[in-house]
This record gives C-alpha cells, structure tokens and sequence, in this order.
C-alpha cells in the first residue's frame, strides 16, 4: 500500500513541472507573437504614410503641369489672335493706301478727259480729226473702265448727296421731285469710291 502511495507521488511530482514548463511556454509564444505584431504594425506605418505623401505630392505636380500648360496655350491663343489682326490691319492699311493713290492720279486726269469732252462737242460731222479724237477718247475710257473707274449717272436720276453736288435749282413741272435735269461737270468713281461728285442742277 506504501508503495502504491509513493508511486503516485512520484508521478505527480513527475507531471506538475511538465504543466509549468508548457504553461511557461505559452506565455512565452505569446510574448513573442504581441512582439512582433507590434514591430510589424511600427514598420508598416511609415511605407503607408510615405506612399500617401507620395501619391499626393505626385497628384500636386501633375495639376502644376497642367496649369503651365493651359497658361501657355492661352497665352499662344492670344499672340496668334493678336499677329492675325495685325496682319489684317496691315493688308487693309496697303489696300488703303493703294487706291488713295490710284484715286490721286484718276482725279489729275479728269481735267484731261473734260477737255477732251468739250473739244469733241465743238468738233464738226465728218471731220476725220474730230473722228481721231473720238477713236482716242473711247479708248481712253475703255481703260478707265478697266481699273475700275466709272462716270456717276445723272440726268434723269434722283439726287443723291452721296454723288451729286447740286449748284442750281429750277422750278419744272414736267420733272419730279429732287430729280437731276442738267449735268454740268461728270462725276466719276474708282471702285465704288467717289473721285469726283457731280456737279448737276436739280428740280423742284
């Protein structure tokens, strides 16, 4: 009986550093596994906050680029804007200048063409030099037509401040209001521009 009582005795003596020992390793495990849990949560913290910086400071450089990018379109806008309107200006400026030149030369040769007006409405019937004169003077005017310079109708046309100087009026019932009777001087234009208004009396 004694021995039997010392036999368990041996055996629970024999189990109980066996329970400590597992139970010392439990705590240790789990000592190490909050351990690593904790440098693992410590070393992960700054990837994810660099990568978040990273992403926004990106994000940032990108709207900064494409601000640059839309200032300087714009500004590219404008300076094509601006050289079109010049180059516009200037062609207008050339055109400009162009017939107020051709307009100075047509009004120096009126006088001429008047001259010869008034010489041929003096010439005779038959005349083989009034006939010369004639063959001239269409041909002088056959070109006038061509550049663009044309007589200004009168007789018969109302009148039109526009075209006409009026220097005499007369009372005429056979003729309408404000319309041209006689034309005294011709009136011309150069490309719808008036060289010469003309110089007309006009009735009623």
């Amino acid at each position: 009986m004694e021995d039997n009582k010392n036999t368990f005795q041996e055996q629970e003596e024999e189990t109980t550093p066996v329970t400590e020992e597992t139970e010392e390793t439990a705590e240790k495990n789990t000592a190490e596994e909050t351990v690593e849990e904790t440098v693992s949560e410590t070393e992960e913290a700054p990837v994810e906050e660099k990568t978040k910086t990273s992403f926004f400071g990106k994000k940032n450089k990108e709207n900064k680029y494409e601000q640059q990018i839309e200032e300087l379109t714009d500004r590219l806008k404008r300076n094509m804007a601006e050289f079109d309107n010049f180059r516009k200006r200037t062609e207008k400026e050339k055109a400009s200048m162009y017939i107020i030149g051709a307009k100075d030369i047509v009004e120096h040769m009126l006088p001429v063409v008047d001259n010869f007006e008034r010489g041929l409405a003096q010439a005779q019937e038959g005349d083989a030099f009034a006939e010369g004169m004639k063959m001239i003077y269409k041909q002088m005017m056959t070109t006038f037509e061509e550049l663009g310079v044309k007589p200004i109708e009168a007789v018969g046309q109302e009148f039109n401040p526009d075209f006409h100087n009026a220097v005499m009026h007369v009372e005429d019932e056979e003729a309408g209001e404000n319309i041209i009777v006689e034309e005294f001087q011709k009136g011309y234009t150069y490309k719808d521009f008036v060289v010469r208004h003309s110089m007309v009396k006009v009735a009623n």
